[in-house]
């Protein structure tokens, strides 16, 4: 007979790259209790229509691995992203538990690149933050075309290609990168403030003994299909519980379930020290200048623009102040993946896409910075060229990023066991 069970959480492990700010994941060992027959359906589980569910619940159990040990790892960044990761140590003797293979094999990355292209939960911020993204990547790609190639083959150029081409794509990718930065710090402040697991035991009936993990229970916002600005229906009449809670404090309970704009009391006793959200912030300043430079960039303004201490003040120098921005916030987003600030963490997802997102900012923040030696016929190649690499390095994050948007569920195999390092492949 098959029956849920509630996870329990002990006191975990705890890591961060700063310990001025608060922890960035946590590896919680589960220990797990069967709920009661006479416990209200609010105690159990709700069954979740995530697509990683829905493709786990047509794996072939051959695929299914048979695990001595489970662990939930907490990621701050996981958990903006609406992601509940498991490390699993497999097992050929005395097995426990069945679970989901590991999504970093070749075949779940491509079941995951296909998910891409045929899934669209465009109620899900977090979606909607990669798919602007890569959006807004793909117009600096074409504007970066625009004004570099004219200069490396000069018989490509047509009639107004670098100002006017140019300049409105250079403004319409501007605008796309500052709204996907408005929807990356809604996603911050709404982050999950309580426990979601986001995964179910049953018991296996074919195989007495042992329990199956599966998707289920989320109570993130991207459950809500309605709108993205909502919580999850698992969340419904459920307490919440601060995940940057220690063990003996009591649990909150009640929470917001959305909001646009925490208050200042939030800011500085939670917000300010998440790096999560610094990044984000980093970001969201960043774009906002940056949209600056996207605005003179337009053919009317910028023919308006008539002596150098203009064009340096109102073009150049948003480029060189928003690229910063964008390297700080890249920065920081590789850290909050970090178990250490000199460890990079190169088997998460995360890690990459702020590593790429680092490098685009610094090909922008180079190009605004050659920009004041325009000059100069070298300094006009370099930073145009600055912006053509730069580009593509925010295409690539993008798309990483939206690649991560759509994997609600990684597992992790962790051959031996031990403690989680970022040696394992938990992305």
């Amino acid at each position: 007979m098959a029956g849920h069970f509630h996870p329990h959480h002990g006191k975990g492990e705890e890591f961060g790259p700063f310990t001025f700010l608060n922890p960035t994941s946590r590896r919680y060992p589960l220990q797990w209790k069967p709920v009661r027959a006479n416990s209200s359906s609010d105690d159990t589980p709700h069954q979740s229509n995530d697509t990683s569910q829905s493709e786990q619940s047509t794996m072939s159990k051959k695929d299914e691995v048979r695990a001595e040990d489970v662990s939930r790892l907490y990621r701050s960044r996981d958990n903006r992203k609406g992601r509940h990761a498991i490390i699993v140590a497999p097992t050929d003797q005395k097995a426990k538990y069945l679970t989901p293979p590991s999504t970093s094999t070749v075949k779940e990355t491509l079941r995951g690149i296909w998910r891409m292209f045929s899934t669209y939960p465009y109620w899900d911020v977090s979606y909607l933050v990669a798919v602007i993204f890569t959006l807004g990547s793909v117009v600096w790609c074409i504007n970066a075309f625009f004004v570099w190639l004219p200069l490396q083959d000069p018989s490509t150029e047509f009639p107004g290609e670098i100002a006017d081409a140019g300049g409105i794509t250079a403004f319409i990718g501007a605008t796309i990168f500052e709204i996907g930065s408005v929807l990356l710090m809604i996603e911050a402040v709404n982050e999950n403030r309580a426990d979601c697991f986001g995964w179910a035991l049953e018991e296996v009936l074919e195989e007495e003994g042992l329990l199956r993990l599966k998707p289920d229970g989320c109570t993130h916002h991207h459950k809500n299909k309605k709108n993205f600005v909502g919580k999850g229906k698992a969340a419904e009449g459920k307490p919440p519980l601060d995940v940057n809670r220690t063990p003996d404090q009591p649990t909150s309970k009640s929470a917001k379930t959305w909001t646009w704009f925490p208050s200042w009391q939030e800011l500085t006793t939670h917000y300010f020290k998440e790096i999560g959200f610094l990044a984000c912030l980093s970001q969201m300043f960043g774009a906002t200048i940056f949209w600056i430079s996207g605005f003179t960039a337009l053919p009317p303004i910028y023919n308006r623009l008539t002596t150098v201490a203009a064009q340096n003040g109102a073009y150049w120098l948003p480029q060189v102040i928003g690229g910063s921005g964008f390297i700080v916030s890249g920065t920081l987003f590789m850290l909050e993946t970090q178990q250490k600030w000199y460890l990079p963490a190169f088997t998460v997802l995360g890690w990459h896409i702020g590593l790429w997102n680092l490098i685009g900012g610094i090909g922008f923040t180079l190009c605004g910075a050659l920009g004041f030696g325009a000059a100069n016929s070298g300094c006009v190649y370099q930073g145009s060229l600055a912006t053509f690499w730069g580009s593509w390095c925010f295409l690539i994050g993008s798309a990483i990023q939206w690649f991560e948007a759509l994997d609600k569920n990684p597992v992790a195999i962790e051959e031996g066991g031990g403690r989680v390092a970022d040696s394992q492949p938990v992305a």
